[in-house]
């Protein structure tokens, strides 16, 4: 799981900061590492004190709990009993103390804002803040008095509306086939790395960077959208337009209704985290105990890491979600007929040393590569057209959903340039309507055009590689086409 932070890390008071008079992390005692921890959560015993009941903690409450063996802190609303913790704690029992009977929201996002808490302390959690209901704004009311998605004034507190960006706003349109979500942020240093988009099923979001603040967008769409879409910014006028594809051309009366925080400019510091389930699907050895890791987007999420920003990475360890922030390189470092190049808005590369001993890197060197179909081939067209100089020509046939799926496209169409005993055809099965070459799923026909013999006696090898179903029935049809079984060579991704 990956989380792009809302601010810079390490933050200006963290640990993680190296500096002089700066703190630095306690020794701890034997028995006392981040794993022995784990274990005790998991052991059953009672670390809140209530025997697994949840309590509302009034202001009064919680200020009689600022001991060491009786330290109770609330963090974003919840309230933990700290006490059992003390020993495991990197910073020290001091660095707590510091929280103790209060609120330790703020101290919390100053040294570690990307500490998974809620999983460390989940076995210490006592209850929620007692605190009086919140009248909830109606957002639909709201949006009938807002023309054109003009954010309004109400809605920027008075510092920003002071000092911070002039308040962005938002629209959209549509033709029988496109919806288009167009964000006026009124700043002319918004680029493709400023604005993050995710969307599933009917939900829809887009977080715009504007300097120390945040712009949201949130809106359960009115009627249902393809996976694919796309992103541009006119950066002289500071506009952000996202395209995204209607499954039914119909007319939409309205985009949608709108979601939490929906139309808001928030400052950075406050939002959340929000993470987005990425595919492992390369990994190579750079040294003996360094590796580089390249992670897939999902198909639904736009975003780019700007340049020396970093992100979480989250992995569940042994029940327990672990949170390890780590910055983006480039994939450049590979080799150069190995270098993917790849949409860096749907692929992440991260270079990370491997400890034997730690807790989070052994398991994500464990992680398995998710198939991509394409990882044999390549080795296969680097032996083949570098190993077998009497070999007379090369096919690749290249299944994917759309053009940003394509894996090492340039690099594939250089190679086919410069060696002409190289022929790479690109499938596609969701197309856009630009799209000029071939389109659709394996079938006989795709095959028996791309598969032609020069000769009736020429040899050939076929290779296919992917899913098992896509593998199966690419064989079936080779034997279908009299392709004999010494003839194919299967390989699973």
């Amino acid at each position: 799981m990956l989380n792009v932070p809302s601010q810079s890390f390490p933050a200006p008071r963290s640990q993680q900061r190296v500096a002089s008079g700066g703190r630095s992390k306690v020794p701890l005692k034997q028995g006392r590492s981040l794993m022995d921890w784990i274990r005790l959560t998991k052991s059953g015993k009672d670390l809140t004190g209530l025997k697994g009941r949840l309590i509302e903690v009034t202001e009064e409450e919680l200020k009689k709990h600022n001991k060491k063996d009786d330290c109770w802190i609330c963090i974003r609303g919840f309230v933990y009993n700290v006490s059992p913790y003390m020993e495991y704690h990197p910073g020290g029992e001091d660095e707590l103390m510091r929280a103790a009977g209060s609120d330790g929201t703020e101290l919390f996002d100053q040294v570690h804002r990307w500490v998974n808490y809620e999983s460390m302390l989940k076995e210490c959690l006592v209850g929620r803040m007692a605190i009086k209901p919140a009248v909830l704004k109606d957002y639909r009311e709201e949006e009938k008095k807002v023309l054109n998605g003009m954010l309004p004034k109400s809605q920027v507190t008075d510092t920003l509306a002071k000092e911070g960006p002039s308040y962005p706003s938002y629209d959209w349109f549509q033709t029988d086939s496109l919806v288009t979500i167009a964000i006026y942020t009124k700043q002319k240093d918004i680029n493709l790395d400023s604005i993050i988009v995710d969307h599933q099923n009917d939900s829809f979001r887009a977080e715009t960077i504007i300097k120390d603040c945040l712009y949201l967008i949130h809106i359960g769409l009115s009627h249902e959208v393809q996976e694919d879409f796309s992103v541009r910014v006119v950066e002289s006028v500071g506009k952000i337009e996202i395209v995204l594809q209607k499954k039914e051309n119909t007319s939409w009366d309205f985009l949608g209704h709108p979601l939490k925080n929906h139309n808001s400019l928030i400052p950075r510091k406050d939002t959340g985290l929000y993470y987005r389930k990425c595919q492992l699907i390369s990994k190579e050895d750079v040294t003996h105990d360094t590796r580089l890791f390249c992670l897939m987007l999902p198909p639904s999420t736009h975003l780019q890491v700007p340049i020396g920003q970093h992100v979480y990475l989250k992995l569940p360890i042994t029940g327990t979600e672990i949170v390890k922030p780590y910055t983006p390189v480039s994939g450049s470092l590979l080799s150069e007929f190995k270098e993917p190049v790849l949409p860096n808005n749907k692929y992440i590369y991260f270079l990370i040393k491997i400890y034997p001993t730690g807790l989070f890197t052994p398991e994500l060197d464990r992680l398995q590569i998710a198939g991509t179909g394409f990882t044999p081939m390549v080795k296969i067209l680097n032996y083949a057209l570098t190993d077998i100089p009497s070999l007379r020509k090369v096919k690749l046939m290249f299944f994917n959903k759309t053009e940003d799926d394509i894996i090492w496209r340039s690099q594939l169409e250089k190679l086919a340039f410069k060696d002409k005993r190289l022929d790479v055809e690109f499938v596609l099965s969701a197309p856009i309507s630009e799209w000029n070459g071939k389109q659709g799923h394996i079938s006989p026909a795709l095959l028996s055009e791309f598969l032609k013999r020069n000769l009736d006696k020429s040899k050939v090898l076929v290779c296919i590689c992917g899913p098992v179903p896509f593998t199966e029935q690419g064989v079936r049809l080779l034997h279908d086409l009299n392709f004999s079984k010494n003839e194919i060579h299967s390989f699973t991704a």
